[in-house]
């Protein structure tokens, strides 16, 4: 067992218990960063979809499932709520026999449009046909953009 030196000559740790100590500390530095919780949110599957579908305009949460396309309905409801409760999404009850809801973006959720345009500038310089990348993912091409789409 090596041992290691936290504070010199205060303590002395395990190589095991040091290591601990750092992740913590990382982990406590994570979760007091506004871009780490930000992140921990958009990085959800479909979430930056449904972001970027809302742009357009209001939808009813069976038009944004078509829209999205491939996001099962029961994801979909849990990723309006997490968005909702996060004050990126505002539901508007219009009816309760059927139920029928259209969702919007909050102010909070708008401003995400830089960051959504941001990632599709991005895409179409580095994920053009021929690179490495594109091969996976597809061409600039066919990647629909925010001014394409309105």
């Amino acid at each position: 067992m090596t041992l290691v030196p936290v504070w010199p000559h205060v303590c002395w740790l395990s190589n095991a218990v040091w290591a601990r100590a750092k992740v913590d500390a990382v982990k406590h530095e994570n979760e007091c960063c506004p871009a780490y919780a930000a992140i921990q949110l958009l990085q959800e599957k479909w979430v930056l979809h449904i972001v970027r579908t809302l742009l357009r305009g209001p939808h009813g949460f069976n038009e944004l499932g078509r829209e999205i396309g491939g996001c099962n309905p029961t994801t979909l409801t849990q990723r309006l709520v997490r968005l909702e409760g996060a004050g990126l999404v505002s539901r508007h009850v219009q009816s309760r026999m059927p139920p029928r809801c259209t969702y919007e973006l909050s102010e909070s959720g708008r401003a995400l449009e830089g960051v959504i345009d941001a990632i599709d500038g991005w895409a179409r310089h580095h994920l053009e046909e021929g690179s490495a990348a594109a091969g996976s993912v597809g061409s600039g091409a066919g990647v629909p953009t925010m001014a394409a789409s309105n």
